[in-house]
């Protein structure tokens, strides 16, 4: 399929058929009316291809269609609260249980392969700021097929996550309220963060930046009085010393096997870390926020994970039940003695499950609209509200994951157990399309324009590998235990079928994002556009609805 020139300035064509998206503000020097020939809206313009690029560290808004009501505060402290889930709280038990004190090795390892992760999708989002984000740079860098594909598999993990976190959302009230049924709170969460993300994304902002506050003043807190005790200044406390750290089984009770095991469970809290990239398309300065997300991403998670993971192993045996039945931070409370420590950390949790369900919803809705936006999908979904919001693609989202929780009702243990083994192992492969696109990515920006690379991946292009060879070592290391193979395996399918399907509507071929950008430009870039009608409408036009 022809595609559109990712760099029009380097390579015009004799008969330039070149189609901008209108930005909300003038346009840059030097733009134009279409040529004879092109396709014409009320919604798009022509620049000439022999535009001078833009200053990429100009504040200029993106252009997008879509709204750019986020302000630096909610990037900043949605990229402080995303590493903090209820995986960290509740899922962090299994990994202890599994791997006694060498825990806090796994996660210091995957959290270096998460390092790495963010490190360069920043550097792809920082040069070309994006709603569609990592599958708008594979599309650029590998071929529609791998944006497609890498799209549509991160759409349908955040739409399961959704589910999941009503589910446990719900239990968490049911708990509080017996009597009630589960699916009323479902229900009435669905219903709440679908109005929010419907109205302006300022209020997402909003949500997200007072959950993601609670999140951080909680585990903030919760170091300092573990550190306090650590130290055996705590009143009522002792100084635990390394006798839980060595004196049960050692730092590798269980050998290799159990740091592998704790590995597995580790890598895969750290999804939901992509969000914020998604999220700075639509704020006043997209490649300052990724840029400034990024680089601290890196103390975040040493502070967050690593950091919980050894005051937990610390101050609590691995063999203690309650890290298991309780989870590992009420278990520390519990042990300091800290009155209605349980329901404390429920209070947290439930935030951080609704923290999620708010953010999975933003995130489904704004890949999905920028996969419609580049033709590859229904393009029922591509209409926006006055205020810039792909509203059929909140809804639309919000009916999957509700979908979902009700076949989680229906039949628990095969097709919704089928849904959670399909998007199982689906961030390793949303991961090992961030890096095969930044390889080539990284070499064009060099080539083009260095001016763009805002934020540079270190070590380029050994840890690029050495991120590649690790995630690989992961599959094969799933390969081992027989529930994680499952998963693989259902991934895998769903992986090959969604390729296989781009593969064979829009081709193999490599260049810039067909149709326009995910609706989304670098500061003050314009995005070139197909020129050919697309299938069922209009290439390079968005319907917008009042």
């Amino acid at each position: 399929m022809r595609t559109a020139r990712e760099n029009p300035s380097a390579s015009p064509s004799p008969t330039p058929r070149i189609v901008f998206m209108t930005p909300r503000t003038p346009p840059p020097a030097g733009s134009s009316t279409a040529p004879a020939g092109a396709p014409t809206s009320p919604e798009t313009k022509a620049s000439s291809p022999a535009a001078a690029p833009p200053d990429p560290a100009s504040s200029a808004p993106t252009g997008s269609d879509l709204g750019n009501g986020l302000k630096q505060r909610h990037l900043s402290m949605i990229a402080l609260g995303g590493v903090i889930g209820a995986g960290l709280f509740v899922g962090s038990g299994a990994g202890i249980a599994s791997a006694g004190p060498s825990v806090v090795l796994a996660y210091a390892l995957s959290g270096a392969l998460v390092m790495l992760v963010m490190r360069m999708l920043g550097e792809m989002s920082a040069a070309h700021p994006a709603s569609g984000s990592f599958s708008v740079h594979a599309e650029r860098a590998i071929g529609p097929w791998a944006g497609f594909t890498a799209g549509w598999m991160f759409w349908m993990l955040l739409c399961v996550g959704v589910a999941a976190e009503a589910i446990g959302a719900a239990s968490i009230m049911t708990g509080w309220f017996p009597g009630s049924p589960d699916w009323l709170w479902v229900a009435l969460f669905m219903v709440l963060f679908c109005a929010t993300n419907l109205s302006a994304v300022g209020n997402f902002g909003e949500f997200e930046f007072w959950f993601s506050a609670l999140k951080v003043a909680a585990i903030g807190a919760f170091l300092v009085l573990a550190v306090l005790a650590i130290a055996g200044v705590l009143p009522g406390s002792d100084a635990p010393g390394a006798r839980h750290l060595t004196g049960e089984g050692g730092f590798f009770p269980h050998g290799a096997d159990g740091l592998v095991t704790g590995l597995l469970a580790s890598v895969f809290a750290y999804g939901g870390l992509e969000t914020v990239t998604i999220a700075a398309a639509e704020s006043e300065h997209p490649a300052r926020g990724v840029a400034k997300a990024v680089r601290t991403a890196m103390w975040r998670i040493a502070v967050f994970y690593v950091g919980s993971m050894a005051v937990i192993v610390t101050l609590v045996s691995w063999r203690d039940p309650e890290v298991s039945t309780k989870g590992p931070y009420v278990a520390v409370l519990d042990n300091l003695g800290i009155p209605a420590a349980g329901q404390v950390m429920n209070v947290v949790i439930l935030a951080a499950l609704l923290s999620a369900m708010n953010a999975n919803i933003y995130g489904s809705s704004r890949m999905a609209y920028s996969l419609v936006a580049r033709g590859q999908g229904p393009c029922f979904l591509r209409r926006l509200s006055r205020g810039g919001v792909p509203s059929p693609a909140v809804v639309a989202s919000s009916a999957f994951g509700f979908l979902a929780v009700l076949l989680s009702y229906w039949w628990p243990d095969t097709v919704f157990s089928w849904l959670l083994n399909m998007v199982g192992a689906a961030v390793l492969v949303v991961w090992g399309f961030i890096a095969a696109a930044q390889l080539r990515t990284r070499r064009r920006l060099e080539r083009e324009a260095p001016e763009r690379l805002l934020v540079r991946m270190w070590g380029f292009p050994w840890l690029t590998w050495v991120a590649l060879a690790a995630m690989v070592a992961v599959l094969l290391l799933m390969l081992r235990e027989p529930d994680t193979r499952t998963q693989l395996y259902f991934t895998g399918g769903l992986a090959v079928v969604l390729s296989a399907v781009g593969m064979a509507r829009y081709g193999r071929g490599r260049g810039a994002a067909r149709g326009d950008d995910s609706g989304v430009r670098g500061e003050g870039e314009a995005v070139p556009a197909q020129a050919t009608p697309a299938r069922g409408g209009r290439e390079g036009t968005r319907a917008r609805t009042d």
